[in-house]
């Protein structure tokens, strides 16, 4: 990008808030945000991730906030947003990251966790946005980003609770973007593809879960990374903060889906 578009996405001066911004994709768009020239409210249900990544933020020469929230209650979502508005007066931009995952095949899925992962990923998004609403329509001017997946555009087998919640979040998007299209607000969905964070990696992470046999977990992520994504490679919580920023700076992009995954849903 040469220096002279630069200025077209600069956060200079906006407020923005992160949730799950302690560790992994939340991270990672909580400082693209900071480096474009936002102050950022880091939340995240364990205070001691987020104030990491206020660390980090500040570190860049930010005001940052470390705040605990759990999204899937409305009065510590409506306290994470009124402690934002009292500590730097405005909310501009907010990326509703905050997300939990489960790996079940239809058969073995009990209610209880088709109930936890819906309460976090959909209807935490529902309640931060109608949270973050209030400052923004004051102020007639708003960038809501709502942190979909893959999976909110195309099913995996062993994540139907996981895609339902996923595709709620589009669907959401889609039709609030409609309700305040007029009040200078936007509103998208960013639907990362295949990054190796917590989902993807690890022992319980689905590259552990999905190995073939005589596989190793390392082995079943590039096999997966190969066969998978046209590009060949996995994305990166980096890639997701740039698109972070330039739908926190378009002013005429609204009620889209757009992933990032290196070709997968194309």
């Amino acid at each position: 990008m040469s220096e002279s578009l630069l200025p077209a996405f600069s956060l200079s001066g906006k407020v923005a808030l992160v949730t799950g911004a302690g560790r992994g994709l939340g991270q990672g768009i909580a400082l693209s945000l900071a480096r474009a020239g936002a102050d950022v409210a880091v939340a995240d249900l364990n205070l001691i991730d987020a104030e990491e990544t206020v660390a980090q933020v500040r570190a860049l020469g930010r005001r940052s906030l470390a705040l605990t929230v759990d999204v899937a209650r409305q009065d510590s979502v409506q306290a994470m947003v009124a402690r934002i508005v009292e500590n730097f007066g405005r909310l501009d931009v907010a990326i509703n990251n905050a997300g939990v995952i489960g790996i079940h095949k239809v058969g073995e899925l009990t209610v209880e966790e088709w109930d936890r992962v819906l309460n976090v990923n959909a209807r935490g998004v529902f309640l931060c946005c109608q949270a973050e609403l209030e400052p923004m329509r004051a102020q007639r001017w708003g960038r809501i980003v709502n942190v979909a997946s893959i999976a909110g555009k195309v099913g995996f087998p062993d994540l139907s609770h996981y895609c339902a919640s996923k595709f709620a979040v589009v669907g959401f998007s889609n039709a609030l973007a409609k309700e305040v299209a007029r009040e200078g607000i936007t509103v998208n969905a960013l639907c990362p593809g295949i990054v190796g964070t917590g989902m993807w990696r690890g022992e319980q992470g689905l590259a552990s879960r999905w190995r073939q046999a005589g596989e190793s977990e390392a082995q079943s992520w590039e096999r997966h990374q190969a066969s998978l994504l046209p590009q060949g490679e996995a994305q990166t919580a980096e890639d997701m903060g740039q698109l972070a920023v330039y739908l926190a700076c378009a002013p005429h992009v609204t009620g889209q889906a757009i992933a990032v995954d290196g070709g997968f849903s194309l």
